[in-house]
Parts: C-alpha cells; structure tokens; sequence
C-alpha cells in the first residue's frame, strides 16, 4: 500500500504512464491476496467484506466488457481510419458499429489491439457525424430496429503524439501508404459533457493545442442552436493558442462547416494565436470574424472586452496547459465581483 501511494503520485503517474498502470494494477492484486492471508492466517470474520469487495470489482469490470463488445460488434465492428497530420498528430475517424448519441465536452474511450494491446486510453470526441448507412437497404424505415439499421454514426478524434501509445500510434499512421491506414478499434463510452454552454448568453472558449477538440463541438453546438433558437447564446468566442500554422490542419475539415453554418457571422468569431511563427507572412486574418494575431493573447484584455459588450451571463471555458488554465481562471475570478461570469476547466489528466 506504501508503495502504491508513492507510485500514484502525479508526477510519477504522467511520466510513466504505461508502466505506472501495470505496476498499479499488481500491486492491487497483491494487496488484496496479501489481506486475505491475514484474515485467514488470524480467523478473523471480515473475509466476508474482502469476498464482496472482489465479487463488486468483478461485477463491474464483467459489465464493462459485455457493453463494450454489445457497442462494437456486429456490422463488421468499429473501424477506425488513422491520419497522420503536421505537428506529431493524429486524426482518428470511427465508423462505429451501432449508433449512440453524443453531447458536447465528451470522451471516450479507445483500444486498439494491433496498436496498444488491451490497454485503453481516453480522448475527447472532438467531432460527431450521423448519416444513413448506405449499405443498410433502401433507406425506407418500418419500425424502430430499422431505424437503427440504416443510422451511421462517425467518431472522429485529434490525438497529439506524447510517449507510449500515441507515439505508437502515430509511427504507424506515418509509415502507412499516404500516412492513412485502417485498423479495428473498440470503443467505450462517450463519458462526460456535463458542462453545456447553451445557457449562457455570452460564451467565450479558450483552447490551447490539442484542446480545441474540447472546444470545436462546443462551437457547433451553439451556432447550430443560435440557428434553430435553441439555445441563449448571442455572442461566442473561440480563442486558440497554436505554435505553428499547420496545427490548423488538425480540424480544418470541422471548422470548414461550422463557417459554412447558417447565421454563423451573427454570433460566432474566431482569434487564433500563433505561439512561435516562422515569418509575418503566415499571418493573416482571412475576415474580421476570423482573425489571426502573433505571438500570445493577453487574457486580462480579451475578458475585459467582452465583460464591456457582455449579453446576459458569460460562460468562460478553457482546455489547454496549466499555465493557460491558471491565466484564465484568475482572469475570470477577478471579474466576477462586476459581471455574472461561470468559470468551467477541462484537463486532460487523471
């Protein structure tokens, strides 16, 4: 128990991820054995408490499994189409075996065992598609499991390579014909999206790197129901904060339609920062609701500016490093003794 303590530090847990799971799960067992010798070895009564806690464990973990083959199997199963993108990134598109519902702000959780064995890893949805299955008859619904029938539903990801598994991944997309490949996949979930947006009638979202796939579904989200009236929002603001110009090519296609959405121009603008540019000629502002600025944003003015032009109460929502969490999150509690502001974090850690 000691030496899980020590090992689950956070430190430790992000630097050695893989191993950290490995050792985590040995050591648990060997607890639980190491217990049970005590028990028994001293006759005391509680092995009744230990035999329920083991029956709990493997009850869940059962259930887990079951919905995971019940969401992947059949129709010739998930498939997943790796894409490897500039800047050490990873498009991952699902075309999942049976049709579920996603919300903004959720994650899921992805195998794939030509890749990282049984081992599973947790990624923000960062877009969701459904269509009719053109291989599902004639598109004519009678009844409800026809329904289902004829429902596709795409999953699609952004994961940045690090260490282990997605440096893994990544590998493999490079070295495929095209940087494109097909694998089989399993997914679990999507899990959150407790956090909707659509109450608040100003919203501003930050997202530095690899967490705009955090935010894109936001984005739709509210410029869709601004659209159909759905939602309270008037006025949203995307800021991202990238290194380089081609990290702009990790949601391209996404942020193509949202553009291309009805009414976008009357509630939706766009500032995009570029961290470490390579000349002034890479930046330029394709429209004045789409703009691109050097170097890093001053997050006490952007707020300052949209608290002045506030509609109704703001929601601010940041996903990116700790540096820029903490730089939003001060901004945000330091102005919320002169305007109605809601503060919502999302970290990409455990």
């Amino acid at each position: 128990m000691v030496a899980i303590t020590f090992q689950s530090l956070s430190f430790v847990r992000h630097a050695f991820y893989e191993t950290f799971k490995y050792l985590h799960i040995m050591l648990a067992i060997l607890v639980v054995v190491g217990v049970w010798y005590h028990l028994k070895l001293a006759g005391l009564p509680q092995t009744k408490f230990l035999i329920g806690a083991v029956v709990i464990w493997g009850l869940e973990r059962t259930v887990r499994v079951l919905i995971v083959l019940y969401r992947n199997i059949g129709r010739g199963g998930t498939k997943a189409l790796l894409e490897a993108l500039p800047g050490n990134a990873v498009r991952v598109t699902l075309d999942v075996a049976r049709p579920w519902t996603f919300t903004p702000g959720q994650h899921a959780y992805l195998y794939m065992p030509s890749i990282g064995a049984f081992t599973s890893h947790p990624f923000s949805v960062a877009w969701s598609q459904e269509e009719e299955d053109p291989l599902a008859g004639d598109g004519l619904a009678i009844d409800r499991k026809d329904v289902l029938a004829i429902r596709k539903t795409t999953m699609s990801f952004v994961i940045r390579a690090r260490t282990g598994f997605t440096n893994t991944l990544l590998q493999k997309a490079e070295k495929a014909p095209e940087g494109k490949m097909f694998t089989r996949c399993f997914v679990e979930g999507p899990y959150g999206g407790a956090h909707l947006m659509r109450s608040y009638g100003t919203v501003v979202l930050f997202a530095g790197g690899i967490g705009i796939t955090h935010q894109v579904p936001h984005v739709r989200d509210l410029v869709t129901g601004y659209a159909n009236g759905t939602v309270a929002a008037r006025k949203v603001l995307l800021v991202w904060i990238i290194q380089s110009p081609e990290h702009l090519e990790w949601i391209r296609p996404w942020m193509t339609e949202i553009l291309a959405m009805d009414k976008r121009r009357d509630i939706l603008r766009i500032m995009l920062f570029i961290s470490r540019p390579r000349s002034t000629k890479e930046i330029h502002s394709p429209s004045a609701t789409v703009q691109m600025f050097p170097g890093r944003p001053n997050i006490e003015t952007l707020l300052d500016m949209e608290v002045e032009n506030q509609v109704g109460a703001m929601g601010v929502s940041v996903c990116g490093s700790g540096s820029l969490s903490d730089d939003v999150r001060s901004a945000a509690r330091s102005r919320q003794h002169k305007s109605n502001i809601d503060f919502v974090e999302e970290a990409f850690t455990w």
